[in-house]
């Protein structure tokens, strides 16, 4: 059985925006070191400028931070927006991180979801996945320590190069996030990188699931190179309680929040939750197979379904948000460890499987050991002393 990892996608979506910012980005960094303590495996963290919600703006900087507090969780940036920034100081960074975090890192890039990030830098939408795919190329190699002299619209290289090579070796997890359009299985099969699908779980045929590998695979193919489903990470919403109906309780604290933002502030057709009743917008998440708000035998139940469906992949990464209050959400985090976690991971097949071989000779060894005991016992029984036994002290 291979080694199915988990962990979480953090855009984050502290909703609403009335929240005190600092308690926020304090919240995100507990969440993370739980996380750690808890056994998962990796944590993407997002870079945003704009909105009120989602609001880190330097993913490198925040997991190095993370990073000096926690001891075992892989961390990277889900994803640099690459279009935003010069290549050479974006692989100057994450070979700083890599070095800083002893390996621990690893590299996620993308287009940039947030259109009011783009306007701001003077950037359109129509933009982005162009210059994402030629940034792409120019980050890889300056990564991988070659010189680069490439000219744009928004950067001008000249015999650029990393001073810093990377710590790990082989070289840290990078890949490629993808949502709804081709741009990034397309750009991580021609590198033979990871793919972070971010949309793929959005309707419940997973045609988009399919779409998001299928493409991955062709584009490797086409470009000579090897690409593994093991580097494949699928992205949802989840909550989870001790019974679905807490679960949906729960989330009464925070849902209308996020819906608000999806509707009125985030301008991204991809990611917009309908409804106006809170019962409209929990069955957009329930029903349509974008969301487990249930118990831990619903999330198992969800993941088998997906690794059936999707013919399997490496890691399932949760959308860490504000649904809940921070009791339930750290609840669902240590429920999702204990129960849904090892369903998909060696250990608890072996632990069932010594379980069962005990219970198979339970009867007959333990008729043994009883004997056992009480053969030893009656040899080495202390006879007793004459003259002794009850009475007062001055008798015996």
């Amino acid at each position: 059985m291979t080694r199915t990892r988990f962990g979480i996608f953090m855009p984050p979506f502290n909703a609403p925006a009335t929240q005190n910012a600092t308690t926020s980005l304090q919240r995100n960094v507990e969440t993370i070191k739980l996380l750690d303590d808890l056994g998962y495996d990796e944590a993407w963290i997002g870079e945003h400028h704009s909105g009120g919600t989602e609001i880190i703006a330097e993913p490198i900087q925040f997991m190095c931070y993370v990073g000096a507090l926690t001891k075992h969780i892989k961390l990277g940036p889900g994803v640099v927006s690459m279009p935003y920034h010069n290549p050479l100081w974006v692989a100057d960074r994450i070979i700083l991180a890599d070095h800083l975090l002893r390996g621990r890192a690893m590299f996620g890039m993308g287009p940039g979801s947030l259109p009011t990030d783009a306007a701001m830098i003077g950037l359109e939408p129509k933009q982005l996945r162009p210059a994402l795919d030629h940034d792409a190329g120019v980050v890889l190699d300056l990564i991988q320590g070659k010189m680069v002299t490439v000219k744009t619209d928004r950067y001008n290289l000249v015999d650029a190069q990393c001073q810093l090579a990377p710590y790990s070796d082989p070289l840290f997890d990078i890949a490629v996030a993808a949502s709804t359009s081709p741009a990034g299985s397309m750009l991580a099969g021609r590198h033979g990188l990871g793919l972070l699908s971010l949309g793929a779980l959005m309707r419940e045929d997973m045609n988009l699931m399919h779409h998001h590998w299928n493409r991955v695979e062709a584009e490797a193919k086409k470009a000579g190179k090897t690409v593994n489903r093991d580097k494949w990470r699928l992205v949802g919403f989840m909550h989870l309680a001790e019974t679905r109906k807490q679960a949906i309780e729960e989330v009464r604290y925070g849902l209308q929040h996020f819906v608000r933002y999806t509707q009125d502030v985030l301008a991204l057709p991809t990611l917009r939750v309908t409804g106006k009743t809170f019962d409209e917008q929990l069955a957009w998440f329930t029903e349509g197979g974008v969301a487990v708000i249930g118990t831990p035998d619903d999330a198992i139940a969800h993941i088998k379904k997906l690794e059936a469906q999707s013919g399997g992949f490496g890691c399932y990464l949760m959308v860490a948000n504000d649904f809940t209050n921070w009791d339930a959400t750290r609840r669902h985090y240590e429920l999702f460890a204990r129960y849904v976690m090892p369903c998909f991971q060696p250990s608890q097949q072996r632990l069932l499987a010594s379980e069962n071989y005990a219970i198979s000779r339970h009867a007959e060894l333990d008729e043994k050991n009883g004997a056992a005991i009480q053969a030893w016992t009656d040899k080495h029984e202390i006879p007793a002393v004459k003259g002794t036994g009850a009475g007062p002290l001055g008798q015996r």
